[in-house]
Formats: structure tokens, C-alpha cells, sequence
């Protein structure tokens, strides 16, 4: 009854809220959530039209202008490649943002279906789940993505191994999470029903289980994407994530970080862009957080 009093203040009394449209409401009173919206839409349009605001394409090559200052020509300077800052900016951020949200969405996939199938089947298959999660986390996700990627070279399939291998090492402790979710889940009886009525293992999951966690899954691949932005910036900053001629926010940071000092508009503008990015999706995590958790008071009150 109190879920129903506080859907019915919410419509004015009139139609209850969906709860899609009550998370949405919560969301949009706090200021820096919507900051973050707008922030990250603005960032994904900047990295969409960007290569057709630059005269400069990002692998073209000024050959007489090297580490040259921001000026008519090039925006936001050169660098010691004689390259467009600003093109190849807007081709890291591109990069940057199309790994974090497929290794995102794929982490999240993966983690809900094996967490809640685990918790579903229970015995052997559990067991067997728990076995190969324990395993996959105590092994060198670092040191092995490191090794596979260096020998795919610049191959044209170096990114999907690489979104491959960030997703492949980073959705065990999402899906344990979701395996503890499922086993309370499991004994209501709408779920008991769909058992007694022989409804397929996978429909039940899919259709009557997994809505009930989707709060964490979203919040959890909110987050997942500045996990797998700034893994991917870590391991290319140190040379084992994208290899050229591709390039990313890391590649750029790595490349700039000698010269900050000397030529900062090669180090300040990938630094600017990646920084405002993993702001942006914070704020967001953190709305939708307080959106989805009932008991916050950030989200404003029911």
C-alpha cells in the first residue's frame, strides 16, 4: 500500500507511475545526474559529428607543422607526428567510447545470464559456475591481455579481441552479485508457478527473474563502462591496448604525457576529454542510484 500511496502522490493522484516513470522523475531532480546526462550526450554528438568538423582526417600528416601550437589551421595544435590534435581527439574518444560500451553491454549479458542460471539450476551447474568464477578471477587478467593483444599487432581485429578479452575478465563479481539476487528471487511464487505450469528454464529467467535485478544491471553497466574506459586507457597508456595505426584516449595520453611540459596542448586535450567523459557517466551512476534505491534522499522524495 505504501508503494501504491506514493505512485498515486506522484501522478497527482490521478494514474500511478510506471516505475520507469518514477525512476525517471527521481533522476531528473538531481542536478548533477542531469549534468551528467546532458554531459554524456553532448560527448557522444561531439565524437559522432567531430570528423566532419575537422578539415583534418586523423591518420593525415601536416608535414610542416610538428608539435605546433593551436592555431586557424589546427585547432587544437599538432603533434610531434605532425597529426591533427583535434581529429585524432575526436577518433581516441570514438574508440575510447565504442570499447566501454560494448564491453559494458557484454559484461552485463553475460553476468546476468550466468549469475541467474546458476542460482535457478543450483547443484552441479552452480557449482560448476562458482568453480570457473574463482578460477577466472585469481588469473592475470593484465598480463594476458597484455600478451594476446601485443601479438594481434594493428590487425584490423586487434579492437574486437581486445573488447573480447576486457569482457572476458570483468563480469565474475557482477554475476556472483546476481547469483545472491537470484537465490531470494527464486522462492516467490510467481516463479514457483512458472515451474509448476512447465514453463521453459530460459523464459522464466529472462521474463520473471532478471526484471526483478534489472535495478543493479543498470546501475552496474553504468558503472562497467568507466571500468572497461579506464582499463582500456591503463593498458593503452603502457602500450598493451590499441595498437596503431588505431588510436585511443590512452594511445594519445601516452604519447603527450613526455611532452605536457613542453608542448601541453598534446597532453591536455585527450587528458580534458577523458576526464569530462568518466565525470559525466559518474554522475550518472550515482543518479541512477539514488533514483532506483527507494530509501535515498538525493533522488528526491517519493
Amino acid at each position: 500500500m505504501a508503494d501504491d500511496d506514493a505512485l498515486l502522490a506522484e501522478g497527482g493522484g490521478s494514474k500511478p507511475l510506471t516505475r520507469g516513470q518514477l525512476i525517471w522523475r527521481r533522476f531528473s531532480r538531481s542536478k548533477t545526474a542531469m549534468f551528467g546526462l546532458i554531459g554524456f550526450i553532448f560527448i557522444v554528438i561531439f565524437a559522432l559529428i567531430g570528423p566532419y568538423l575537422s578539415p583534418w582526417d586523423y591518420r593525415e600528416v601536416d608535414s610542416s607543422n610538428f608539435l605546433q601550437g593551436p592555431s586557424a589551421e589546427h585547432w587544437l595544435g599538432t603533434g610531434q607526428t605532425g597529426r591533427d590534435m583535434f581529429a585524432l581527439t575526436v577518433a581516441g574518444l570514438r574508440k575510447s567510447l565504442v570499447i566501454g560500451l560494448s564491453v559494458a553491454a557484454i559484461q552485463t549479458v553475460v553476468a546476468a545470464l550466468v549469475g541467474a542460471s546458476a542460482a535457478f539450476f543450483g547443484k552441479w551447474y552452480d557449482k560448476a559456475v562458482l568453480w570457473v568464477i574463482d578460477l577466472l578471477l585469481v588469473i592475470p587478467s593484465f598480463l594476458l591481455i597484455a600478451i594476446i593483444t601485443q601479438r594481434m599487432g594493428g590487425s584490423k581485429g586487434s579492437t574486437l579481441t581486445f573488447i573480447f578479452l576486457l569482457s572476458a575478465f570483468s563480469w565474475m563479481l557482477t554475476s556472483r552479485v546476481i547469483r545472491s539476487m537470484t537465490l531470494s528471487v527464486t522462492n516467490l511464487d510467481y516463479v514457483r508457478a512458472a515451474k509448476y505450469m512447465s514453463v521453459p528454464s530460459w523464459a522464466t529467467i529472462t521474463k520473471h527473474i532478471l526484471p526483478n535485478v534489472s535495478s543493479y544491471l543498470i546501475i552496474d553497466a553504468t558503472l562497467a563502462v568507466v571500468a572497461a574506459v579506464m582499463m582500456e586507457t591503463f593498458l593503452s597508456y603502457f602500450g598493451f591496448g590499441v595498437q596503431p595505426p588505431e588510436t585511443s584516449l590512452g594511445v594519445l595520453l601516452a604519447d603527450g604525457q613526455a611532452m605536457a611540459t613542453s608542448f601541453p596542448w598534446t597532453f591536455l586535450a585527450p587528458a580534458t576529454v577523458l576526464t569530462l567523459m568518466l565525470v559525466c557517466i559518474n554522475f550518472i551512476g550515482d543518479g541512477l542510484r539514488d533514483a532506483i534505491d527507494p530509501t535515498s534522499k538525493s533522488g528526491g522524495k517519493l
